[in-house]
């Protein structure tokens, strides 16, 4: 399946400063195998050591947030957008 991922400024830099980029995978995890093939590094920013999602990077299908849809095995479907957004913390 041929997705589209929208990549965050502080990710850019693995991607050559795209903003969004093609990936291949019938789920989360090999969406995020091909990312890495095509932009190596990427993956380590997304996934922990155990190879998890990080604990504040949040990753959506379309509209779904992929912790409710089954985390990596989530389904992305053709031409599905998927957005990848760091948490962003801070405050007085």
């Amino acid at each position: 399946m041929s997705v589209k991922v929208r990549i965050p400024t502080i990710l850019r830099t693995y991607t050559g400063g795209q903003a969004e980029v093609p990936a291949e995978g019938a789920t989360l995890s090999q969406v995020i195998e091909s990312l890495e093939k095509d932009h190596p590094g990427i993956a380590a920013r997304v996934l922990d050591d155990q190879g998890k999602l990080r604990r504040f990077v949040n990753v959506y299908v379309n509209d779904d947030d992929v912790r409710f849809q089954g985390g990596l095995e989530a389904v992305t479907p053709d031409g599905a957008g998927i957005s990848i957004i760091p948490a962003v913390a801070g405050g007085c």
